[in-house]
């Protein structure tokens, strides 16, 4: 036998493979390394894309916690903004100094509430809708309900409905 085509081992004679099986042995290691790196590309991407969707997640949920903040503070400031309202009809003209004074107070308080999306619900004189007002009164039995008086403003914020306009209605004929 030739040299090159028989080794001796410690264990008997082994032959080495032909070109064509060595080539083709190559081949199948390359196609599995392909695979593999083809598999392991598409667990990135898929991992890439699983990171980014947790990111906007926790990006809106973060969002959503400081609206919700917002929300119940600006709630909380709504009885105060009713507040300084009654007080504004209670004083007459003769504390002039007084009444001024709150009105720049109250005025403060309205650019802040109007800045971070607060709205008025616009109520006298519209027709009743059930999901921005709330009736407590009301005339008449015939027609469409229409808002008559306001009892309670109501507001908005950033267009959703913090807390509806308490409202007088009467049906007109």
């Amino acid at each position: 036998m030739p040299e090159e085509s028989v080794h001796e081992e410690a264990h008997g004679v082994v032959e080495e493979p032909s070109a064509e099986e060595a080539e083709a042995d190559l081949d199948a290691v390359c196609a599995a390394l392909v695979k593999e790196r083809d598999d392991l590309r598409e667990l990135a991407q898929r991992v890439q894309a699983e990171f980014e969707n947790y990111r906007k997640r926790m990006l809106r949920d973060q969002t959503d916690a400081i609206a919700r903040a917002n929300e119940d503070l600006i709630e909380q400031l709504l009885p105060v903004v009713d507040s300084f309202e009654l007080a504004l009809r209670q004083l007459d003209q003769t504390e002039e100094q007084v009444r001024k004074g709150v009105e720049l107070v109250y005025a403060g308080l309205l650019t802040v509430l109007e800045k971070a999306g607060v709205e008025r619900i616009d109520s006298t004189g519209v027709p009743f809708d059930p999901n921005l007002h709330e009736a407590v009164m009301q005339e008449g039995d015939h027609g469409d309900p229409v808002v008559v008086e306001t009892i309670r403003t109501g507001y908005l914020l950033k267009g959703r409905v913090l807390r509806p306009a308490m409202v007088k209605v009467a049906r007109e004929d």
